[in-house]
């Protein structure tokens, strides 16, 4: 298994290509790109048994559009 940090996403749009993604810095929020946009995450002080191990939970909070 990998040292990297890692996180579980809840909620967004049902397309995500991974739930579990790796996160630079814990506790802050994660943007994720996706249809030519951002979807934002923020963490949520709960954990959840994945199958990677006990990791931080993040929730979707919002949606930008990238310009253009």
């Amino acid at each position: 298994m990998s040292n990297a940090a890692k996180a579980v996403l809840e909620g967004g749009p049902d397309d995500l290509p991974e739930r579990i993604v790796p996160i630079t810095t814990p506790g802050a929020d994660l943007k994720i790109e996706l249809r030519n946009g951002y979807e934002h995450f923020r963490p949520t002080g709960r954990q959840a048994d994945s199958p990677q191990g006990r990791l931080p939970v993040y929730e979707w909070w919002e949606r930008t559009e990238m310009p253009g």
